[in-house]
């Protein structure tokens, strides 16, 4: 990253810094608008046809809950795009890095306003796309392209689970329209496909939002730059499983499957997540698996499915974002104007970096739960809402007491210790950022302080609408505070506290002990990644030793000995064999002429498959195609049978003439390959006679038959039926074909024009003379 400004310059980064940052703050002005009706229980459907025939359409639902993503995705979006044009902004790939950036908001925005599940899946895939290229954004650098493949391949992965999900449901519910799905609540849970339908739905949420066994990518995502790690981290992609599994709750949740997957899954994730988070020395790491363990908490009280733990949750989601993005944006000044993130090598900074300070200083606060701060809102509520459940009340209050103890302690790491005590030694001298750069964490800081003093604020606007939306119900009368009395969760506030000063007095030894215990781990979940990708490469070794062989007999045997399998395999488990035909009936129409077709074609194909001379067998192959068109001949298809003989003529002609450079086909060679290859010739051709009188047996759909006869001159103006249906209703694919056909000649005459190939020991003979 260059940071000079004599390296390219540019003021705020040029065009494309003012311009990325008009963009969202535009998109965060339009949507005030919907906040009035939203905090009145009114959402807001738009939308118009975007693939009629699929019932795809291009729609948009805002309520509270993607009206809360919305204005936080844009509004967080400006102060990091503003941030960028410092941090960034002389970079000389900065007009890229803005045009990443701008797919993944405009992903994201997609993805929690769109009001119809495949447009859902559209923008999901974007998000996934765009945060390949940002996490890879130095793609010079081994790590980074690493760490880009992680992300993708997972959440790529977990992206067509959610698509086969999609399908599934939209079948499911009849409609691929979220506000039609939401109201069918009961239908779906009880539909038998419900059960694949929540583990596939799960599966793209939970590698989304790097639920544990997949959150090994997250903290690797931290290659990426800092303005795009505050980003992902506080109100974007990691987000988009939680939004998804938020906004299915009215339709997949209230079930023990739905319950106890989400609730253990998250609380597992929470403390895992805590534990590793105090154990790194990157800060920027600290922060990362912080997000991991506030992503574990929202999956744990979105399962937990009641209005209380509903309500904890959607304060939380805000808190979150709020303190994670100060943070990051903190950390990246730290980085940007020290030369390191390193704990131990920081310290003393808040006399030279004193803005930067103050915003951190708020963001950790809440971060740490302190009161008048947010972030002792989200997490009073979180306790009342654990202690208030009927089922997995222990599970859920002994989890987010345990990650807030650990938050506690992180929160510290990450900014009473650099910034306070005597000021070390860091490879640059310390000194305060520019003001585009520390304007991010102060105005997040300050929301911090001003939604802790006023929570009504972002009761009314925020978290009252987006309860309404996740738990269905707009009667629920949502009610934030600050204080009111002492009970059970101020108590477990106050043991908190205490905890986590104990904790922090001794971090650092706690840190080696962690370290060492992990070490000691034999389960490495990212490096077992590098092996599973071994493993992937040596098995797709492997298959293409055997399978691309460069032998081209060894391609077609295997073509159709797949078919072999896949056909019979069919008619075996689908019991198709079931039929009956009465022989005598079937053979007593056929005439002497229709033997004699059966005779000459017979005797072609024998004649091809016992021969060891290529021209013998392309002119019995040659036999066999006449024979084919004399049967449409007989069946009074004329038409038919002239193309079918141009056809035989010309290839018989034109590879004749190519064969007749190649050698014999070696048939004592071949001797033991040619038993196999006639079972298997054998095999097809018995499988498609039984498919063949399988169908005969049945009635025919004669629904395009009968279009075809009446439609053909009424309005092709054509009567004959095979022409009209190749060069009017089905044109465009006629026209494609003719494509592929002069791609082929085109191709082949190259081929036979190219350098003529010559025998290494022919050269060595004419070196020799």
């Amino acid at each position: 990253m260059a940071k000079s400004d004599a390296v390219v310059p540019r003021v705020y980064g040029g065009p494309a810094g003012w311009i990325s940052v008009a963009i969202p703050a535009g998109i965060f002005a339009y949507l005030l608008q919907f906040l009035a009706p939203v905090a009145a229980g009114t959402p807001v459907t738009l939308g118009f046809d975007w693939v009629g025939s699929l019932d795809v359409r291009l729609s948009v639902l805002i309520d509270g809950l993607s009206l809360t993503f919305a204005l936080l995705i844009s509004g967080i979006g400006t102060l990091v795009t503003l941030y960028s044009t410092k941090y960034l902004g002389n970079h000389p790939e900065y007009p890229r890095f803005v045009l990443f950036l701008m797919l993944f908001m405009i992903g994201m925005l997609g993805l929690v306003l769109a009001d119809n599940l495949i447009a859902l899946f559209v923008f999901w895939e974007i998000t996934t796309i765009s945060s390949y290229l940002l996490i890879g954004f130095s793609s010079d650098e081994a790590k980074s392209r690493r760490s880009a493949l992680q992300a993708l391949l997972v959440t790529g992965t977990g992206g067509l689970a959610f698509l086969a999900g999609v399908i599934l449901l939209g079948t499911a519910a009849g409609s691929f329209e979220l506000s039609v799905i939401l109201t069918q609540g009961d239908a779906i849970r009880a539909h038998p496909h419900y059960v694949p339908i929540v583990i596939l739905f799960l599966a793209g949420a939970f590698t989304k939002s790097a639920q544990f066994p997949f959150h090994f990518w997250l903290p690797n995502a931290m290659a990426a730059p800092t303005p795009v790690s505050a980003y992902l981290h506080s109100a974007t992609m990691v987000k988009g499983g939680v939004y998804l599994m938020a906004r299915m709750n009215p339709a997949l949740g209230s079930t023990d499957l739905w319950f106890w997957t989400l609730v253990i899954a998250g609380g597992f994730t929470t403390v895992f997540a805590s534990l590793l988070a105090i154990r790194q020395t990157d800060i920027k790491q600290v922060l990362a698996y912080t997000t991991l363990m506030a992503l574990g908490a929202l999956t744990m009280f979105i399962g937990a499915g009641t209005p209380a733990a509903i309500t904890g949750m959607m304060t939380f989601l805000v808190v979150h974002s709020l303190y994670k993005a100060a943070l990051f944006l903190m950390i990246g000044i730290v980085d940007h104007e020290t030369g390191t993130r390193e704990v131990d090598q920081l310290r003393g900074l808040g006399r030279k970096m004193p803005l930067t300070f103050l915003g951190g200083a708020i963001a950790g606060l809440s971060m740490a739960g302190i009161p008048p701060l947010v972030g002792f809102i989200g997490k009073e509520f979180l306790y009342k809402a654990g202690l208030d459940l009927d089922r997995g009340m222990i599970w859920v209050t002994g989890t987010i007491f345990a990650a807030s103890v650990l938050m506690f302690v992180a929160a510290g790491i990450s900014v009473l210790r650099p910034f306070t005590g005597k000021l070390s030694n860091t490879p640059q001298a310390p000194h305060e950022g520019p003001w585009a750069m520390w304007i991010g964490p102060l105005i997040l800081g300050c929301l911090s302080l001003g939604f802790g003093l006023f929570p009504d604020t972002i009761e009314a606007w925020l978290v009252a609408p987006g309860t309404w939306a996740v738990y269905g119900d707009y009667s629920y009368a949502v009610d934030l505070y600050l204080f009111r009395e002492v009970n059970a969760a101020f108590v477990l506030s106050l043991v908190t506290f205490a905890t986590g000063a104990l904790l922090y007095a001794v971090h650092r030894p706690l840190r080696d002990r962690l370290g060492r215990i992990i070490e000691a781990n034999p389960v490495k979940f990212d490096a077992g990644w590098d092996r599973t990708l071994d493993g992937l490469k040596a098995l797709a070794a492997w298959q293409t030793n055997i399978l691309q062989s460069g032998v081209l007999q060894r391609y077609i045997f295997t073509v159709f000995a797949t078919l072999a399998v896949g056909v019979g395999a069919t008619i075996w488990l689908k019991d198709a064999l079931d039929f009956t035909v009465d022989w005598n009936d079937a053979l007593a129409g056929l005439q002497f002429k229709h033997w004699a077709v059966v005779l000459f074609v017979t005797a072609g194909a024998v004649l091809t498959a016992i021969t060891s001379s290529r021209m013998t067998a392309i002119v019995a192959l040659g036999v066999v195609g006449i024979g084919v068109a004399l049967i449409f001949i007989i069946f009074s298809a004329p038409d038919v049978a002239i193309t079918q003989l141009l056809v035989e003529v010309l290839v018989v002609v034109l590879v004749a003439i190519a064969m007749l450079k190649l050698p014999l086909l070696g048939l004592a060679r071949d001797r033991k390959r040619r038993p196999v290859h006639a079972a298997l010739a054998v095999t097809i051709g018995a499988m498609v006679t039984m498919v063949m009188v399988g169908v005969l047996q049945g009635e025919l759909d004669r629904r395009l038959t009968d279009f075809f006869e009446t439609a053909s001159w009424t309005e092709a103006y054509g009567r004959n039926i095979v022409n009209v249906i190749l060069v009017d209703f089905r044109a465009i694919d006629t026209f494609g074909e003719i494509g592929v056909v002069v791609i082929a000649a085109l191709s082949a005459y190259a081929l036979l024009r190219g350098t003529r190939y010559e025998r290494p020991e022919s050269k060595l003979e004419d070196r020799a003379q």
